[in-house]
């Protein structure tokens, strides 16, 4: 059994037990009485739930619970109290339980990692700032707020638009737009701590180079149907896929212009191709049966172009 102090220590991003609110001790205690589950557990009550039983989903939900909290002290300091956080990764913890299927083959901590990180981000999205931004905009506001940190450190000032979208490897008016979307939003120089002894906000966020180990199945599996989807598209299609978001190892994405003029077509009629490849994709994976039931929401929402290259 896991006491909140065990807890607390293997989330680290939260602040020392002694500096918790009192409510949160509380919360922490409690969920830590409940004994995980095993996998093959987790098989058997996620068929009781599939059968519409209570007290299974109950039991689903509650063994989880610190599955939620470690993911939301990452997120903590960015604009919601962290119990705040914790509530809206429950509400995404329970979509996973009402919609996993044991039959995919995939750990349900895989799946429900997604929906957790995706309450998360549409609350921060949703109330953290007075005009709601689209979910996928935290994402990079949080991305480009890392490398502007990092590189202000190098050259010893503000980085311009110009050698963000250099480092970023995106053009300069993306860039632009959205230092102008997150201005006003918390800054990621916030001390933690009481002394601020503890590093910044900055810290608490994860290096975009780093493989969450509850990441890489799903993008594992997201890259094979993919990779079945596409034999629809014709060796032109796929070549400007590749080109434009940098499909293959290690390579950048190219703007528009770029594939252009390695192709010698006109930009206008690569974003043409481009659009028209992906529309097809999309088609392709919705109605694809074989395809994972929660990746469709993932293509739904334009995600893609970016789960691919992922």
């Amino acid at each position: 059994m896991k006491t909140k102090q065990h807890v607390t220590q293997e989330n680290g991003a939260l602040p020392r037990s002694g500096e918790l609110p009192a409510a949160l001790q509380a919360y922490l205690k409690g969920i830590g009485e409940t004994p995980l589950l095993t996998q093959e557990d987790e098989k058997k009550v996620s068929r009781r739930v599939r059968r519409g039983e209570t007290q299974a989903r109950e039991l689903m939900i509650k063994s989880n619970l610190r599955l939620v909290v470690k993911i939301a002290s990452a997120y903590n300091h960015c604009g919601l109290p962290i119990l705040d956080l914790i509530s809206e990764g429950n509400l995404g913890l329970m979509k996973a339980v009402d919609r996993f299927k044991p039959s995919r083959g995939v750990k349900f901590s895989t799946y429900a990692c997604w929906w957790i990180k995706q309450a998360i981000r549409r609350a921060l999205a949703n109330q953290a700032k007075t005009v709601r931004l689209p979910v996928h905009l935290v994402d990079k506001i949080q991305r480009l707020r890392r490398v502007s940190a990092a590189l202000g450190a190098e050259l010893g000032r503000e980085p311009t638009d110009a050698e963000l979208a250099d480092e970023l490897q995106v053009e300069t008016h993306r860039v632009t737009k959205l230092r102008e979307v997150s201005a006003g939003t918390i800054s990621l120089d916030v001390a933690l701590g009481t002394d601020g002894d503890d590093g910044s906000l900055v810290d608490l966020l994860a290096d975009p180079g780093a493989v969450d180990p509850t990441e890489e199945h799903s993008h594992g599996d997201f890259r094979d149907a993919v990779s079945r989807c596409m034999k629809i598209l014709t060796e032109r299609e796929l070549e400007i896929l590749r080109l434009r978001f940098g499909l293959d190892d290690n390579a950048k994405e190219r703007t528009l212009e770029e594939v252009g003029d390695k192709l010698n077509v006109t930009r206008e009629r690569i974003r043409q191709i481009q659009n028209s490849a992906l529309a097809k994709l999309r088609r392709r994976m919705l109605k694809d049966e074989n395809f994972p039931e929660y990746f469709r929401k993932l293509v739904g929402q334009g995600g893609l172009v970016r789960l691919s290259a992922a």
